[in-house]
């Protein structure tokens, strides 16, 4: 599997807790990548840990100074002591097949409401 484009990190690369990546995917909002997910397994989650369930943009990412657009667009991992191998490489086999179908749906034209055949 290649790397999937388009993909950031945020936070410090090295100064951070070891079981958890928030990572922006640009061109996708993070709900729609959460409920995708969500569809295929996996449970993510939008913000930090202590916003949870809000759908109001991360105040954490917010006050980081990462753009909105990266801010809804950005998604949280976090492994457990129970998190296997093999739910990790689920994570890995259906990420980048999600993200690509949602980017692509993003950029199809919408036929405005009242449109004609």
């Amino acid at each position: 599997m290649g790397a999937l484009p388009g993909v950031l990190r945020n936070g410090h690369p090295t100064e951070r807790l070891p079981h958890t990546a928030n990572l922006a995917f640009a061109g996708v909002e993070a709900e729609s990548l959460i409920l995708a997910l969500d569809l295929a397994g996996v449970g993510v989650s939008s913000g930090a840990a202590c916003s949870s369930g809000s759908l109001e943009p991360s105040h954490v990412l917010t006050a980081m100074g990462l753009p909105r657009e990266r801010v809804m667009s950005s998604v949280r991992f976090s492994l457990g002591r129970t998190t296997t191998r093999e739910e990790i490489e689920r994570v890995l086999e259906v990420l980048p097949q999600i993200v690509e179908r949602i980017r692509r749906v993003n950029a199809s034209p919408i036929p405005s409401v009242g449109a004609r055949a």
